[in-house]
């Protein structure tokens, strides 16, 4: 698969770099040459000086054939504007535009463009500590390697289990979240449709679990530590 990324910044360049070593095909943009040095000498992709607003520039970078589109840089008004001519002139169908405006995000998804806020999943993820924290607090656990996603169950994998999904060493559900209530679940509790699951994955298990859990309206998998 091809993706276009527009911004080399932190979150940019991580996921530049975690794309290409799960063997895509990915290109970088950003208007400053030297960010490119945060994708390190092992980024097997390409690199393309210019603004995701520019139609040669996206065009260079070959967008014309891409298979998905990520605007990341640290100005909403340009990821707006890049997804949407990757939309429209391009004909682009997977797009996702990190926007810091909580509010704009509703109008946005209604254009047809995926939005990620910091804002709002920086909020959820505190309000979810502080709510559930323990009285004695332990230090937080460093993932390493692995990958802590969350997921929303499709239609498809409804009555599924976590056992059908778990693979030792490789694949383990740690929490599911239905509606209000956040659980532990058993090895043999059954999925339904809307649920969401976080769960700690090892790089090698990671491309298989992410085609697992497609979801039926190409909603994209968050990466959520």
């Amino acid at each position: 698969m091809k993706y276009i990324i527009v911004g080399c910044g932190r979150v940019g360049s991580q996921l530049a770099k975690l794309l290409s070593s799960e063997s895509h095909e990915v290109v970088v943009i950003d208007e400053n040459p030297a960010a490119f040095k945060r994708l390190g000498s092992r980024f097997s992709g390409r690199v393309e000086v210019g603004t995701g607003i520019d139609y040669d520039v996206l065009k260079r970078a070959g967008l014309g054939d891409a298979d998905g589109f990520i605007a990341v840089t640290d100005g909403d008004n340009r990821n707006v504007m890049a997804a949407l001519i990757a939309q429209r002139l391009f004909g682009i169908k997977k797009i996702v535009a990190r926007i810091y405006d909580p509010p704009r995000g509703q109008l946005y998804r209604e254009l047809g463009i995926e939005t990620v806020c910091p804002t709002t999943i920086g909020a959820k993820i505190i309000r979810d500590k502080i709510l559930h924290m323990p009285f004695e607090s332990s230090p937080s656990f460093d993932y390493g390697n692995v990958s802590s996603l969350s997921v929303i169950v499709p239609k498809r994998l409804a009555g599924k289990t976590a056992a059908d999904f778990e693979r030792p060493g490789l694949v383990k559900i740690v929490a599911l979240r239905r509606r209000n209530d956040v659980i532990v679940p058993k090895a043999d509790a059954k999925f339904e449709a809307g649920d969401e699951l976080n769960a700690v994955v090892a790089p090698e298990a990671l491309q298989a679990f992410l085609a697992d859990f497609k979801s039926d309206d190409s909603v994209p998998v968050e990466l959520t530590a």
